[in-house]
């Protein structure tokens, strides 16, 4: 059994998706992430930096307590090692995959996420910001389009965890302005990731579809629900321990 500690983003998506894939029992703790759930002492134990998506393996292979794992990537890596699937065994194939994984989680996640920041959440409209962060996210889709002009898949002929890494992300283009349609391979690679049946249960389950909430192009949040998200009680948790010594 696999406990998902979870929020509807497009981080916690891959993960939804990856279990899917895999079909392993697993139970869905949810957070309402503006509501700030995930900033106790209980939940840092599991995340020490206090982010969603993360999980804990209740049998893992060494037979031993617990393991809890964070960063979607990581987990990601994680499944794939139990299991010994979606991340390829030549060592070729293998390295191109895994660089692909971390050239989501370095780039097209953190400037994707920053272009939604500036785009949809930010109090006031910043143009520099909003200019810097959604070309760099086009840029970076044109990288995606590219690798995707020379193979079916980001890790080659074969789906992997770099895939499931990159379509929560690249599906989320529409919010911040960018069309996916303008990247004709990395189109004709996101239709075919959306139709695998276990992407498809993923976003439409009841308990890891995306609520509408997250899906507003200009979100209006209250001052606590902007403290628990972006502000003074989200980095209060960081130092949380200080307080406790």
């Amino acid at each position: 059994m696999i406990e998902l500690h979870y929020v509807a983003t497009a981080n916690g998506l891959k993960v939804a998706i990856m279990l899917a894939e895999l079909g392993l029992p697993y139970r869905v703790v949810n957070y309402d992430l503006f509501g700030g759930q995930h900033l106790t002492a209980e939940f840092r134990r599991i995340n020490p930096n206090s982010k969603l998506p993360a999980i804990i393996d209740m049998a893992p292979a060494d037979g031993g307590e617990p393991l809890p794992v964070f960063e979607s990537g990581a987990v990601l890596m994680y499944l794939a090692e139990k299991t010994g699937r979606f991340l390829p065994t030549a060592p070729r194939d293998r390295a191109v995959a895994q660089q692909w994984l971390l050239w989501q989680m370095a780039g097209l996640g953190p400037m994707h996420g920053q272009a939604h920041h500036f785009v949809r959440y930010a109090p006031e409209k910043i143009d520099y910001a909003v200019t810097r962060y959604t070309r760099e996210a086009r840029r970076l889709l044109n990288v995606l389009d590219y690798r995707l002009s020379e193979a079916r898949f980001l890790a080659g002929d074969e789906y992997s965890i770099a895939d499931m890494a990159a379509w929560p992300w690249a599906g989320g283009a529409a919010l911040i302005g960018i069309d996916i349609a303008e990247f004709p391979s990395l189109a004709r690679w996101h239709a075919e990731v959306g139709a695998r049946p276990a992407v498809a249960a993923a976003l439409a389950g009841k308990e890891t579809g995306v609520p509408p909430e997250y899906m507003q192009e200009r979100a209006q949040l209250t001052a606590e629900q902007w403290a628990n998200t972006f502000g003074d009680r989200m980095h209060a948790a960081a130092s949380s321990h200080r307080a406790d010594a």
